[in-house]
Protein backbone atom coordinates (compact mmCIF):
# COMPACT_ATOMS: atom_id res chain seq x y z
CA UNK A 1 0.00 0.00 0.00
CA UNK A 2 1.64 3.16 -0.77
CA UNK A 3 1.34 6.45 1.09
CA UNK A 4 1.01 9.84 -0.08
CA UNK A 5 1.66 12.92 1.61
CA UNK A 6 0.00 16.17 0.42
CA UNK A 7 2.05 19.50 2.53
CA UNK A 8 0.83 22.80 2.07
CA UNK A 9 2.71 25.75 3.37
CA UNK A 10 1.33 28.78 4.63
CA UNK A 11 2.68 32.19 3.54
CA UNK A 12 3.27 34.67 5.45
CA UNK A 13 0.55 37.08 4.59
CA UNK A 14 -2.25 34.09 3.55
CA UNK A 15 -4.67 33.23 5.34
CA UNK A 16 -5.69 29.64 6.96
CA UNK A 17 -9.09 29.51 4.67
CA UNK A 18 -6.91 29.70 1.66
CA UNK A 19 -4.44 27.52 2.36
CA UNK A 20 -7.03 25.11 3.68
CA UNK A 21 -8.55 25.75 0.02
CA UNK A 22 -5.24 24.95 -1.73
CA UNK A 23 -4.68 22.04 0.37
CA UNK A 24 -8.14 20.61 -0.68
CA UNK A 25 -7.12 20.98 -4.36
CA UNK A 26 -4.07 19.25 -3.82
CA UNK A 27 -5.54 16.34 -2.62
CA UNK A 28 -8.36 16.04 -5.06
CA UNK A 29 -6.26 16.31 -7.54
CA UNK A 30 -3.57 13.74 -6.50
CA UNK A 31 -6.75 11.14 -6.02
CA UNK A 32 -6.45 10.37 -2.32
CA UNK A 33 -9.86 10.33 -1.70
CA UNK A 34 -11.04 7.95 -4.71
CA UNK A 35 -8.30 5.33 -3.92
CA UNK A 36 -8.79 5.43 -0.21
CA UNK A 37 -12.96 4.85 -1.87
CA UNK A 38 -11.02 1.80 -4.11
CA UNK A 39 -9.41 0.45 -1.31
CA UNK A 40 -12.41 0.64 1.62
CA UNK A 41 -15.01 -0.83 -0.27
CA UNK A 42 -15.35 -3.67 -2.54
CA UNK A 43 -15.22 -2.90 -6.18
CA UNK A 44 -17.31 -5.32 -9.21
CA UNK A 45 -15.26 -6.35 -11.98
CA UNK A 46 -16.98 -3.84 -14.21
CA UNK A 47 -16.32 -0.72 -11.98
CA UNK A 48 -12.62 -1.84 -12.09
CA UNK A 49 -12.64 -1.96 -15.65
CA UNK A 50 -14.11 1.62 -15.67
CA UNK A 51 -11.48 2.80 -13.43
CA UNK A 52 -8.48 1.26 -15.38
CA UNK A 53 -10.03 2.95 -19.11
CA UNK A 54 -10.30 6.06 -16.97
CA UNK A 55 -6.35 6.08 -15.73
CA UNK A 56 -5.28 4.93 -19.26
CA UNK A 57 -7.83 7.77 -20.97
CA UNK A 58 -5.70 10.15 -18.57
CA UNK A 59 -2.28 9.19 -18.73
CA UNK A 60 -2.59 9.40 -22.63
CA UNK A 61 -3.84 13.05 -22.57
CA UNK A 62 -0.76 14.23 -20.54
Amino acid sequence: MEFLLTQVTVGENEGVESALRRFKRQVSKSGIFSDLKRIRHHETPVEKYKRKLQQRRRSRRR
